[in-house]
């Protein structure tokens, strides 16, 4: 078993014996997401601690935007929960990258395409291809993207 997935198995133990049902049924939900993965395709394997972060960065991604629909949905406990069950899984991904770190990370992509000759939003897969490496699972896609076109526009 994968270090970061006995991890999670230990703590859903722990939360079990401890009574604390958020934390329980949000782990059993994101054991049972990696076991669904693992069981996917042809046959049945091993998931990296890599894949298990993928996995976990995944529901989380779920959690946050289920949390804006119930918010919308003027569902504020519904919400809340949801939130709460984010938090959970923040535990276990790795430290977000915060507005200032991303966009000198952008900001040297988007100079180095300047001087490899592409400006504007046609040097936007250009430089997206050098900052995703850079930021892997410590910024979401959307957030970069936006990040970006701003900075590619003169923003």
């Amino acid at each position: 078993m994968t270090t970061l997935k006995s991890k999670l198995q230990a703590d859903l133990n722990a939360a079990i014996k401890g009574r604390d049902e958020l934390r329980s049924s949000t782990l059993r939900m994101t054991l049972a997401a990696v076991t669904k993965e693992e069981v996917a395709g042809k046959e049945k394997r091993e998931l990296s601690d890599d894949e298990v972060q993928k996995v976990i960065t995944r529901e989380a991604k779920k959690r946050r935007e289920a949390a804006d629909a119930f918010a919308q949905g003027n569902r504020p406990e519904q919400a809340e929960r949801e939130r709460a069950e984010g938090e959970v899984l923040a535990e276990y991904l790795p430290k977000q990258l915060s507005d200032d770190e991303l966009e000198r990370i952008v900001a040297e992509a988007v100079a180095e395409a300047k001087a490899a000759g592409a400006e504007g939003p046609r040097a936007m897969g250009q430089v997206m291809k050098t900052v995703n490496p850079k930021v892997a699972g410590q910024a979401e896609g959307g957030r970069v993207a936006a990040t970006v076109k701003r900075l590619l526009a003169g923003g």
